[in-house]
């Protein structure tokens, strides 16, 4: 399974309304996309004390030939038409568990980035970090979440959906809070629960 996102940084006055028209009107586009586990559209605004406005939808690929028919084909091809080719981040699936809220829709997502220490074992350090993954699943609120690893950065990725408003999300300094404007999911059900080998 693989993680991917890109994060669309837009400018401190952009209507943000505009991203919330375009996830209405084009959001069900991915909703039986072949190999997509998940996407969830996720955005944050200076309005609501966000650092940034930012359009950063996050998919779970089951399988690398949906994300390859995504990433060559028209619908990426609309990102980069209306917003400029981004980076896209991906990471490889660690672990990914529905929570307590599964069958709530998704109202806010949580994203943490941790670099894995220099000076540690990388199978500890993912060791740790699945126990708490194995916590956070359980988690009041909590509809899923993933663990990703990126081994070219060696970085973590800890994103949670809830079933609560992005304001009463968890709040850190080192965590992003999004609101979840729609969630495609025509793969969820087949997505591995608990880790990923």
């Amino acid at each position: 399974m693989h993680a991917m996102q890109y994060d669309i940084t837009l400018p401190a006055d952009y209507d943000m309304g505009i991203v919330r028209t375009r996830v209405a009107t084009r959001g069900h586009l991915l909703d039986d996309f072949p190999g997509l586990g998940l996407k969830a559209y996720l955005m944050r605004e200076r309005a609501d004390g966000s650092p940034v406005n930012q359009y950063a939808p996050f998919y779970l690929w089951a399988d690398p030939a949906g994300m390859n028919a995504f990433l060559w084909g028209p619908g990426f091809q609309g990102i980069v038409d209306d917003f400029g080719r981004p980076v896209v981040q991906h990471w490889t699936v660690l672990a990914y568990d529905e929570g307590p809220a599964t069958a709530s829709a998704p109202r806010a997502a949580t994203r943490r980035r941790l670099p894995l220490p220099a000076g540690l074992a990388p199978a500890d350090a993912i060791a740790a970090e699945l126990e708490r993954h194995t916590e956070r699943a359980s988690g009041d609120g909590v509809v899923a979440t993933a663990l990703a690893v990126d081994p070219r950065h060696w970085e973590l990725l800890v994103l949670t959906l809830w079933d609560a408003p992005s304001a009463d999300a968890p709040h850190s300094p080192d965590i992003d809070r999004f609101q979840v404007l729609h969630l495609s999911a025509p793969g969820r059900a087949g997505l591995k629960a608990g880790r990923a080998w």
